[in-house]
C-alpha cells in the first residue's frame, strides 16, 4: 500500500510540475499576446491582386515603411532595406513571388511603357551612375497626377532610408524600364 501511494503521489507530482513549466504568468501572456497582435499580418496563401483597391493596399502598406533605413543587402524590416529588398518585401507581403536582385526584375512581369505606367508597377533604374547602363536599382511607381509620376523606394542617397521621390531628371536618366506585377 505504501508503494502504490509513493507511486500515485510521484505521478501527481510529475504531472504538477510539468504543467507549471508550459503555463506562463498571467503578465507574461498578456505580453506575448500584444507583441502578436503588432507583428504583421501575411498571408499563407498567395494573393492576386486585380485592380486600383489592391494597388491601393500594396501602396499602403509599402507607405507605412517611409523612414525604414537604407541598409544594402537587407530586406528585413527590423533592420532596413536595400532598393529591391523592399520591393520584394511588399510584394511578397501580398503573396508575390519576385527576385530579390534588382537586375532580375527586368524578367518580371509585364513590361510597359511609362506612359502607360500605373499605381503598383515596378520602376527599373540604372545604378547611382546613369552612364553605366546597368540595372541597379528599383523602386514602386506610389503615384501618378498631373505634375508626374513619384515613386517610393528604399534610397541610398540624401534620405538613405524608404522614401518617396519624383521621378525627374536624375532618375529619368537612369531609368531603364517598367514591368507590371499586379
Amino acid at each position: 500500500m505504501k508503494k502504490i501511494l509513493v507511486i500515485i503521489s510521484f505521478f501527481i507530482l510529475s504531472a504538477t510540475a510539468g504543467k507549471a513549466q508550459t503555463t506562463l504568468p498571467i503578465q507574461y501572456q498578456d505580453l506575448v499576446k500584444k507583441l502578436v497582435a503588432n507583428l504583421p499580418k501575411t498571408s499563407l496563401e498567395p494573393t492576386k491582386l486585380t485592380g486600383s483597391t489592391n494597388s491601393s493596399s500594396l501602396i499602403d502598406f509599402a507607405k507605412s515603411m517611409l523612414g525604414i533605413p537604407y541598409r544594402y543587402a537587407t530586406s528585413n524590416p527590423k533592420v532596413g532595406f536595400d532598393c529591391s529588398g523592399f520591393v520584394s518585401y511588399v510584394f511578397s507581403n501580398f503573396g508575390f513571388k519576385v527576385p530579390r536582385s534588382s537586375r532580375e526584375f527586368s524578367g518580371t512581369g509585364k513590361e510597359t511603357s511609362i506612359e502607360n505606367a500605373k499605381v503598383g508597377d515596378v520602376l527599373i533604374f540604372t545604378g547611382s551612375n546613369s552612364k553605366v547602363r546597368r540595372i541597379g536599382h528599383v523602386g514602386i511607381v506610389y503615384s501618378i497626377d498631373e505634375s508626374g509620376i513619384k515613386f517610393i523606394h528604399a534610397s541610398s542617397g540624401k534620405a538613405h532610408s524608404v522614401t518617396i521621390t519624383e521621378f525627374n531628371g536624375h532618375y529619368k536618366n537612369r531609368f531603364m524600364k517598367i514591368v507590371s506585377i499586379l
